[in-house]
C-alpha cells in the first residue's frame, strides 16, 4: 500500500491511483473535471474552527498536528479512508494548502502509516 499527497492544483498522473480530495472546502479555481478525484471526503478534513485556527501559519503547526491528530481520532471518515486504502494498492490524498509538509495532508497520510 502507498499512500502519497499531492496538491490538487498539480498535474494528475496515471501513478497517483486512487486521489481522494481531503479538504472540507472545494479548491479555489479548479473544476470538478481538471482535479480529477475518485472521491471527496471532506469529512475527513480538519474542522472549520481548527482550520481558521491554524491559517496555515506555520509556527502553529506542531499545535495544529497535535489538535488535527485529536479530531482524527473521532472521526468516522478515518475507516473509510482506510476502505479505501485496502481497496486500492495507490492512494493519493490530495489537497489544496500551498506547502505540502505543513498540510493536513501530511498529517494524515502521517497517522494513517502510524506515526501521527
Amino acid at each position: 500500500m502507498s499512500v502519497r499527497i499531492k496538491r490538487v492544483y498539480d498535474e494528475a498522473d496515471p501513478a497517483d491511483g486512487f486521489r481522494v480530495l481531503v479538504d472540507r472546502i472545494w479548491p479555489r479555481g479548479v473544476s470538478k473535471e481538471n482535479a480529477h478525484v475518485d472521491e471527496w471526503l471532506k469529512e475527513i478534513g480538519p474542522s472549520t474552527e481548527l482550520r481558521k485556527w491554524y491559517g496555515h501559519e506555520k509556527e502553529r503547526f506542531d499545535e495544529f498536528r497535535t489538535r488535527y491528530i485529536a479530531e482524527l481520532t473521532h472521526n468516522d471518515a478515518v475507516e473509510q479512508l482506510r476502505g479505501y486504502l485496502s481497496e486500492h494498492p495507490d492512494v493519493t490524498l490530495v489537497f489544496s494548502a500551498h506547502d505540502s509538509e505543513t498540510s493536513q495532508a501530511a498529517v494524515l497520510r502521517d497517522y494513517l502509516a502510524g506515526s501521527g
